[in-house]
């Protein structure tokens, strides 16, 4: 029988560890993981490999967290480098002129006016953002949660590099400002 303690404690577990269901829907293959890097790449470094959706965060000479990521649809992703100029926890969201014209419909809610999405759970850059600046100028790319965890592994993405909340707050913890970037 379904009482109201039994609601309760699902409800609570189920409110505990949502990100944990969700991570749990991505491929094993795109799990955090320790890894071997080639020794060119120095600690606090982040490389991302779009073909492969792997982000590497060198922890120490010759070696990396490898990470799972979406990415950036054909015609759309970032390449290049940057550094990690600002972070944030739980950001605001607005869509960048263009993609409002790509999708009209789908950031209808944003055309023609300065509305700002809150952070927050249902917020597309999810739980944590890490942004990525060339020469002191925002790209508008970011190293972000996602809201869409069956996006991690595809090239899906309006440029940005997608990661599991679990990940990225991972990832956010580990990175200090300034920290070099590099899309191959």
């Amino acid at each position: 029988m379904f009482t109201r303690r039994t609601f309760i404690a699902a409800s609570g577990a189920a409110l505990a560890a949502p990100s944990l269901a969700r991570a749990a829907q991505i491929e094993p293959k795109f799990r955090p993981q320790s890894v071997t890097i080639a020794a060119a790449y120095a600690p606090n470094q982040i490389l991302i490999l779009p073909r492969a959706h792997f982000l590497y965060f060198v922890t120490e000479p010759r070696r990396a967290l490898r990470y799972g990521v979406g990415v950036g649809k054909a015609g759309l992703e970032f390449t290049g480098k940057a550094t990690i100029d600002v972070k944030k926890e739980w950001p605001t969201w607005r869509p960048t002129n263009e993609m409002i014209e790509r999708e009209p419909r789908t950031y209808a809610k944003f055309k023609d006016n300065d509305y700002v999405q809150p952070g927050g759970p249902g917020n597309p850059l999810g739980a944590r953002a890490l942004y990525l600046f060339q020469n002191g100028r925002d790209t508008f790319y970011r190293i972000h949660g996602t809201t869409e965890p069956g996006s991690i592994g595809r090239s899906v993405s309006n440029g940005c590099i997608r990661m599991i909340n679990d990940h990225v707050i991972d990832l956010y913890e580990k990175v200090p400002v300034g920290a070099p970037v590099t899309v191959l």
